[in-house]
């Protein structure tokens, strides 16, 4: 279930007050949903922000967040990916843990902040799981992501995840196509292989586009440096801007499909509150389609639809052979 940025950080404060917060949070969501701001306002609680309190006339005090950056110092470390090689190389991971192997006053938590956690690659990850396995006292650790699916599952088993909804919508980028595929095979329901098959060629053939474009504006970027730059650099450079380009168009590729996720999902949890009588849905337009598979299905089933949803994401971020993967996997979510 993803929340809305101020709902997730209720979640973190109700930990803190009891006692019960853990020591990772993984914040994932869409640009412009939020997740630097949720990081910040979690520092200012752990570490004794002010809530601002009333003023003379009785009028709550609103204290400002500060952007993320403004609250890096001794104890809070916040690592981003490198300008040129948009990674997180595994001595960026070192210099971020140091300090957090530190005693810090008293009082003080100790926090390391991973923005772009995707960029940390295989080799970064690994260096960073004994950190999250044994984290040194009052440290906090928040991994920030668009992208969690292309993270390490040893890593996601280890984080509370924090999805946040909102910034890009759901509709956007082929969401809803994929929503109107839903919405249509509503009046046949779920349980046939044939619907199975349909909701997975719309949500294969979103993907498809979605891999062009990036593979074109990767292709447009190579192109322009190399004729911009062929005279004046070495063939290594280019070599490697090549590989960057090449590393973000399927970086892309992979948001693009966790965000098609996140609207299969959202759906069939809209399809739950209609049949348990509750509001606030993400697809308000759907209610009728989703009242026809409500009135069909038991919330168990449903909710097995959904577990099966979320174990094809997860068998994807491993090397699971993609088409194969789809295939079966929509088949165990809605034949």
């Amino acid at each position: 279930m993803a929340y809305t940025a101020e709902r997730a950080y209720e979640l973190v404060e109700s930990a803190h007050q009891r006692g019960r917060l853990a020591h990772a949070f993984l914040i994932s969501g869409a640009p412009g949903s939020g997740k630097e701001h949720l990081a910040a306002r979690i520092i200012g609680l752990i570490n004794g922000g002010s809530s601002g309190g009333f003023d003379l006339f009785g009028e709550p005090v609103v204290v400002e967040t500060p952007p993320l950056d403004e609250l890096e110092g001794p104890w809070v470390r916040i690592l981003r990916p490198r300008m040129k090689s948009r990674r997180i190389s595994v001595d960026a991971i070192r210099e971020l843990e140091r300090p957090l192997r530190l005693a810090a006053p008293e009082g003080t938590w100790k926090v390391g902040v991973v923005v772009a956690a995707e960029r940390m690659g295989n080799e970064g990850s690994n260096a960073f799981l004994k950190t999250l396995e044994e984290p040194p006292d009052r440290t906090i650790l928040l991994l920030l992501t668009s992208n969690p699916q292309s993270l390490l599952p040893t890593i996601l088993s280890r984080c509370v995840r924090l999805p946040l909804i909102g910034g890009t919508s759901l509709g956007a980028e082929g969401g809803a196509a994929l929503v109107e595929a839903l919405n249509t095979t509503a009046s046949v329901g779920f349980g046939n292989p044939r619907v199975a098959l349909t909701i997975k060629a719309i949500f294969g053939s979103i993907l498809e586009e979605q891999k062009a474009a990036a593979t074109a504006a990767s292709d447009a970027a190579i192109k322009e440096e190399e004729q911009a730059y062929k005279n004046v650099t070495e063939g290594d450079w280019l070599k490697r801007r090549e590989e960057f380009h090449k590393a973000s168009a399927e970086s892309d590729y992979l948001e693009s499909r966790g965000r098609l996720f996140d609207v299969l999902m959202a759906w069939m949890a809209d399809v739950l509150r209609v049949k348990s009588g509750s509001d606030g849905l993400d697809f308000p337009g759907s209610i009728e389609a989703m009242r026809l598979i409500a009135e069909k299905e038991t919330s168990d089933r449903l909710l097995r639809r959904m577990e099966a949803l979320e174990g094809l994401r997860r068998s994807l971020d491993t090397n699971a052979q993609e088409q194969l993967a789809l295939e079966v996997g929509f088949l165990k979510a809605f034949g």
